[in-house]
């Protein structure tokens, strides 16, 4: 059994720094896709929130108010990331840390934004 385990492992490919920051970025692109595509959604929910309630001369402005609350994740997310990243300053795991940071941020606001459309 063992003598198997390492011909495996010995079989496995090496993966390099530089595959690895690929990866974490390809993860980072299709998590900002996705929530470019929910955001979308969501947004458009409430501008229709705001079109439907008249209540208070006009709506309260959802729309407004998920735009500006989007721009500051924004500005959060890349601070944020920024920090973590920082851990490995100058060294080739920084980016890998930092679009892994901005991964699971962004991955986290999508379902955000996912559950502000109430009439699911």
């Amino acid at each position: 059994m063992l003598l198997i385990a390492l011909l495996v492992a010995a079989a496995a490919p090496v993966q390099t720094q530089a595959d690895m920051n690929r990866t974490a970025g390809s993860s980072y692109t299709a998590a900002d896709a996705a929530m470019a595509a929910q955001w979308k959604r969501s947004y458009a929910y409430m501008k229709g929130r705001d079109a439907q309630d008249t209540s208070r001369g006009g709506g309260f402005g959802y729309a407004a108010a998920l735009l500006e609350s989007q721009r500051a994740w924004l500005k959060f997310r890349d601070t944020q990331c920024v920090i973590e990243g920082g851990q490995y300053a100058g060294g080739s795991a920084q980016g890998m840390t930092t679009a892994s940071c901005r991964t699971s941020l962004t991955r986290a606001r999508t379902a955000q934004l996912k559950s502000m459309i109430w009439y699911q």
